[in-house]
């Protein structure tokens, strides 16, 4: 029988502005306060965190990560590569935090500790991108490399913006990528600038583009794909119609399904929650429903 319980907490002390340097004294406070024995690691290297929770014994009761997302992202693919999985609380302090802000998780880093030790499991899917796990999207094209080729500095600096003025830059020379889609609910061929897979409301820190009534434990994604305009004004409708959150079916398709089948005719370079994700002519997207328990606010 078990003494107490014990939390594994694991942070990147480089995210963000590194602000946790000032506010871990407070976390672990806290943190100690709900009864807990703790174990601290921050993260060393990239992947680090991966390892850290792959080999994690079966004893711990809850792991609490603090980073971006790239960081909690690598704390779920270390949890999904496991037969016990460990219930995670979040503290986010990235630039965006897409993740975090579906969940209504706060940016605020105390109130965040506070949740993740009081507050409730709340049973998230999960996806799958060929071998490789992610937590909220696997997209491809216009924009999508923004997130991991904007440098950190800049993205401390500048935040939002920094995403919008890197991707303003790629407007003059857009790729296209022939690619055939097919799910059950969806088959379709054709020459496509963008692509994404997701399970968030909120996507590069902008809320409810893919949909207002996104569902975090239904089993399946919010799909939308947008085709290749033909010319400078089509261009313009498409990217009116993503500013204004709206589907525009001449030139999007947008549809939800458990999974997803996506062939295309060369190397395509995917980002999976933010980072860059590999490249590859296919992809094969799956959603695991309810795969990992998350503390979120009651």
């Amino acid at each position: 029988m078990k003494d107490g319980k014990k939390l594994y907490f694991i942070y990147n002390p480089h995210s963000g502005r590194e602000q946790i340097r000032t506010k871990l004294f407070h976390i672990l406070q806290i943190f100690s306060d709900a009864g807990y024995e703790l174990t601290v690691h921050p993260t060393r290297e990239k992947k680090d965190a991966v390892k850290q929770i792959e080999e994690l014994p079966d004893d711990y009761d809850l792991v609490v990560c603090s980073g971006g997302d790239g960081t909690m992202d690598e704390v779920v693919q270390g949890m999904m590569r496991r037969a016990s999985r460990i219930p995670i609380g979040y503290i986010p302090s990235g630039t965006v935090n897409d993740f975090a802000r579906s969940l209504k998780i706060p940016r605020n880093m105390l109130k965040a500790a506070h949740i993740a030790v009081e507050g409730k499991d709340f049973p998230c899917d999960m996806g799958t991108f060929n071998d490789e796990h992610f937590v909220y999207i696997a997209a491809f094209g216009i924009f999508t490399d923004v997130a991991y080729s904007t440098k950190q500095n800049v993205k401390n600096v500048l935040g939002h913006m920094a995403y919008l003025l890197e991707g303003m830059k790629r407007l003059t020379n857009i790729p296209s990528y022939h690619m055939s889609i097919r799910s059950r609910e969806l088959e379709a061929e054709g020459d496509f600038i963008f692509g994404m897979v997701t399970n968030s409301r909120s996507v590069g820190g902008f809320k409810s583009i893919i949909g207002r009534k996104v569902q975090f434990d239904d089993g399946v994604f919010e799909v939308t794909f947008i085709k290749t305009p033909k010319n400078a004004a089509e261009l313009q409708e498409i990217l009116g119609a993503i500013i204004l959150k709206e589907i525009d079916s001449k030139y999007m398709y947008s549809f939800r399904t458990a999974r997803l089948q996506v062939e295309a005719d060369g190397l395509v370079p995917w980002t999976l929650d933010g980072e860059y994700g590999g490249e590859c002519t296919t992809a094969v997207i799956q959603n695991y429903q309810q795969a990992l328990k998350i503390r979120i606010d009651y």
